[in-house]
Parts: structure tokens; sequence; C-alpha cells
């Protein structure tokens, strides 16, 4: 039904105008007795066979929602109903800031796919606690941390710190996003000697803490295989428990919708599995599988999920597939894993 009438209906509106409608809809349908309830009796598949321990966290099973989605942890909790073992909020940053300009957030239903250019649009770190504390579900919560646009990258370091000491008490893992093409100069902290002050940093940061949590570098799909032997390299220096594969990519290759007239901005969906399941195969080989992988980009099927975890990831998330699968993506996955077991 999702698909054949509700869709089409969504894809009338304004993609970010949609977002607003299905978030105030989760929040304020979750308020009446017994939504939840029904929503996660027909949604979740609750299976001993499905759970997973990755870096030292116990998930229910292997899908869950990236960053992007719940940007300021406003619908987190109900995601969760939905059969998703984990979300990821954010990308947040230190101080609220605007975005880009709208629009900025364009459906290719022709290729399966969207292309933004948000730039990490949120509240902040303030609204992401106080929403954070009204946590009521057993989902592990995941922190996403970026920087302000106006930060320039030789400051980028006290911004990453700041958002960190800041969810701490709130989330269960972190990750260091310097990978997403929609921030002014942003990919710039993808050299190695950037990248590692930031995550020394951070560690130092994590160390100080009585109970460490996993923190986890989020990495571009168009990385080159030298680029991809620093990240490894980077990863066993700093001692940080994984890497999430990937982001969205600026590449257009083997688009049929006309994206010239959309511009600039990092494109998800179907396009992006191929690219992003073979960083995640080249990054789980050449390491040994030294360290546990999320794959995330172009997961719409069951299928897609299992190459992914086949290619070498141990979990797998999904954004635009939720978007155009519907809700009952996790389900689909996981039920076929049941049948894989």
């Amino acid at each position: 039904m999702y698909k054949q009438l509700i869709r089409p209906l969504l894809f009338r509106i304004y993609a970010e105008k949609v977002h607003s409608l299905i978030k105030n809809t989760l929040r304020y349908g979750f308020i009446i007795p017994g939504v939840k309830q029904i929503i996660a009796s027909f949604y979740q598949i609750n299976d001993k066979r499905l759970e997973r321990e990755v870096f030292g966290l116990k998930f229910k099973n292997p899908v869950g929602i990236s960053a992007g989605f719940d940007k300021n942890a406003e619908i987190y909790n109900e995601l969760a109903a939905f059969g998703f073992s984990h979300i990821e909020i954010g990308t947040v940053t230190p101080k609220p800031q605007d975005g880009n300009p709208k629009p900025r957030i364009f459906r290719m239903p022709k290729d399966k796919a969207l292309i933004n250019r948000m730039g990490f649009n949120n509240g902040g770190i303030e609204l992401a606690v106080k929403n954070l504390k009204k946590r009521k579900t057993n989902a592990i919560i995941g922190g996403n941390l970026g920087k302000n646009t106006l930060t320039a990258n030789v400051d980028a370091v006290a911004d990453y710190v700041a958002v960190f000491e800041g969810l701490f008490d709130e989330v269960d893992y972190f990750v260091v996003n310097v990978s997403c093409p929609n921030v002014t100069d942003l990919c710039e902290l993808q050299d190695q000697d950037y990248l590692e002050e930031i995550l020394f940093a951070v560690q130092e940061k994590n160390k100080q803490k009585s109970n460490p949590k996993p923190i986890l570098l989020k990495v571009a799909p168009d990385l080159n295989n030298q680029q991809l032997d620093e990240v490894i390299d980077i990863v066993s220096k700093t001692k940080i428990q994984g890497v999430i594969a990937t982001n969205t990519t600026v590449t257009r290759e083997t688009l049929k919708t006309d994206y010239k007239p959309i511009g600039n901005g990092g494109l998800s969906g179907a396009p992006l599995k191929n690219k992003s399941t073979e960083v995640i195969r080249y990054l789980a080989t050449k390491s040994n599988k030294a360290f546990p992988i999320i794959g995330v980009g172009g997961i719409f099927t069951a299928e897609d999920a299992i190459e992914k975890l086949d290619a070498g990831a141990d979990l797998v998330q999904v954004y635009t597939g939720f978007i155009y699968e519907g809700p009952a993506i996790a389900k689909k996955i996981n039920k076929a894993l049941l049948k894989r077991i």
C-alpha cells in the first residue's frame, strides 16, 4: 500500500515538507494510547538469532537508521517501534545552524535516489540533549558529530570535542563525520593530519570517562584505495572502534535523471549501492577485518542488505531506502536474514 498509494501522494510535496509532516505525524500519533504497541507488533521481529554484538554493544538486529533522518533526536523513540535496532541522531553541531538555502533536497524517482545539500541544519547540542533525555526505547542510539559551518577547519577539533562532551551521557556510540559533501571545505578534514588530530582529541576525552564509549569514523564513498589504506592506518593509530561506510557521493555516474538543474549536493540511494559495497569489501579485506563496519548506501531490499553483510559489514543502516520502500524495510530485511539462518 505504501508504494502504490502513500508514496505517490507524498512525492507530490516538496521533500523537506514531507519530512516535517512525517515527523509530526509520528510524534503526535504515538501519543494516542496503544499506537506504539500496534506499530511494534506489526513491524518488529524479535528473535535472538538476529542479535549482534558489535563494538561492545548488543543490537537486537543488524538494521538501523542512518544519521540525517532524525537530526535533533525528535523521533528516535518512534522510529525504534518500526523494528530498527539502532538510530543515529544528528549530525549535531555545537551551535544551532540553519544549513544551506532551500530548496536543498531533491528526489530522483527514475534512479531511486536523492540529492541533498542540507548543510548540517540542526538545533545544536542543547536541543539534542533536551530531546535525548526523553528516551523511552532500549534501541541503541548513536550520536553523529559535526562542526559548525562558520568554524574554520583549523579550529574544528574544539567543535567535535564539544559535541562529544555534550552528548556523552545521552548516546551509546559516536560517529565523527568529516565526509559530508554539503558543508563548505568539510571534506578537507579527511586529510590524514586533520583527521588524526580530531580523532586523537575525541579519544583522549573518551579515555578520561569512567565508561568510555565506541567512536566510529564515517567515510566518503569517493576515496581511492590509497586513501582507504590511510583510513585503515588511522583506525589502527587512534584505536577508534569502527567505520561507517559510506556517506553520500559527489559523483553522478549512470543517472537517468537530468541532474544539472539540481546542482551540487550528496547523492544517495540506489546509484550509491555498488560503490559503498566496494568500499566495505576493500576495508574489510585489506584490514583483515580488524574493526567493525556499518554498511550504508543503496539498501532498498533484503538482498541489498545481505550483499553489504557478505562484503564485510557487521550492521547496516538505511535512509533513502526507507523513504522509497516505506516503514516495513527493517522487517523485510530481518525476515530474510532469519530465512537465511
